[in-house]
Formats: C-alpha cells, structure tokens, sequence
C-alpha cells in the first residue's frame, strides 16, 4: 500500500513526549486523514471540576476521533497530558467508551489509543472509577468482536493507574524508553509506603521499575522504541498488520 498519505513531517525526528495530544494525532496518521468528535466547539466539560472552581477544558483532556494509517480506517484516541496530568474523569471516560461501542458498530481495523495519564481523576472520585471500569469492559467488548485495541504509551505522565490496568487488557501494546507503565506510580508507592520504600524523585529507580525498557524486557509491552513520532507510527503500522496481514 502507498505511502504517500503519510503526514508531511512523517520523517522527522519528532519527539512523542514532547507533542500535545493533537499533535500525536496530526504526526501519527495520515495527513488530513483525522475527523475529531465531540470537538471542543462542543464544549463538553466535567460538571463536577465546575462545582469544585477547578477550571474546566473543553474536550475534557482527551481527543477522539476516526482517522487513516497508510490508508488502513481506524479509530483513534489521545490523551492530554498538559490537562490535569490526563486523569480520566466521568466525560473523559465516556468519550472513550462511545468511541470503543462505536468500534463495535462501524469496525476498522483497530483502535488505537495514544495514552497520557496517571491515572483517575481523583477530583472526581467514585465517576472516574465507574469510568475507568465502564472503558475496560468496552475495551474487552471491542477485542472479543475482533478488533484489535493498540496503546502507545510515549507521555511524560505515563501510563497509571486505572489507565494502566486499560493498557493490559489490550491486544498490543508499544513502548518507548520515556514511556511508563504501572498500576501505581512513584508518587502514590511514596506517599502510602514511605521514601525508605520508592523515593520517587530517583529517576533511575523509577525508569528501572516502570520504565518502557523494563517493561518490554519482563513482557509487558510488544514493541520497545525511540522516542519520535516517526518509530511510533512505524510501530502501530506493524500491529496493525499482524492482525490484518
């Protein structure tokens, strides 16, 4: 298949971690290929940061949408990392859910979720936890219909918490060295077990735990790769076509 639908940058040594959500998606998939929905002109918002004064944003910190890699349809979501560290609350978590049960209507050829986030928002309480598990059984829905679900897990927030256990259910998962991947991060092991347990201002001890390295040398994520749009995409591409060869 051509590719000449890549993205006009695809070649560049674009740094995943250093991109905005948007900009993930502009640089990963195929130029002008990405139609958003519930964009922010819908100004869906989190009800509960308004009650709490907390500012809101209008695409409630992740980006979803439908889009072409090399020509393949997929479904896409992107997670912000600059909004409140990409927690999910009660309408984070709901985009995701729709777009997943849209995948079961529509079926292309995978969804692919570009994850940024400690975790649930904690703002939000018991809403981001019903979300977080109303995203796993959508996740698994999706994956029993035979479509595959793929993470890349490049952020600086990582892949945490709630959003952690979403990422091992699916069917493949790409890493880079940046990347980070756990059910709890540094901090919350600190807070609740002491630094004489995980000082989590020790960089080397926490890449060497959740690290993208660690994680693909126990297993735990597919592919391992540098950090830039260009490896990212290449790595998707390649899960793509093992389920769709």
């Amino acid at each position: 298949m051509s590719t000449s639908n890549a993205p006009d940058t695809w070649q560049v040594n674009v740094s995943f971690a250093e991109c905005s959500a948007r900009e993930r998606i502009q640089q990963t998939f195929d130029a002008d290929s990405f139609h958003e929905w519930l964009p922010p002109e819908e100004r869906l918002t989190s009800p509960h940061l308004a009650q709490l004064g907390i500012p809101s944003s209008f695409d409630d910190g992740v980006v979803i949408g439908r889009a072409t890699l090399q020509g393949h349809p997929v479904f896409v979501a992107a997670q912000e990392g600059g909004f409140m560290g990409g927690g999910v609350g009660e309408v984070h978590g709901a985009k995701l859910v729709g777009l997943l049960r849209r995948a079961l209507r529509d079926r292309p050829e995978a969804v692919i979720v570009l994850a940024d986030s400690g975790g649930v928002r904690l703002h939000e309480a018991n809403a981001g936890l019903i979300a977080v598990s109303e995203v796993i059984r959508a996740v698994l829905d999706v994956r029993h219909a035979g479509i595959p679900v793929v993470f890349l897990i490049g952020g600086l927030n990582g892949c945490f918490g709630g959003m952690g256990i979403v990422a091992r259910c699916a069917d493949h998962i790409v890493m880079s060295d940046t990347g980070r991947l756990a059910m709890s991060g540094p901090e919350v092991i600190e807070a609740s077990h002491g630094v004489e347990e995980f000082d989590a201002r020790d960089r080397a001890l926490v890449w060497r735990t959740t690290g993208g390295k660690h994680r693909w040398l126990t297993g735990d994520c597919d592919q391992l790769v540098e950090d830039s749009v260009a490896a990212f995409r290449a790595a998707a591409l390649q899960a793509l076509k093992q389920h769709h060869p």
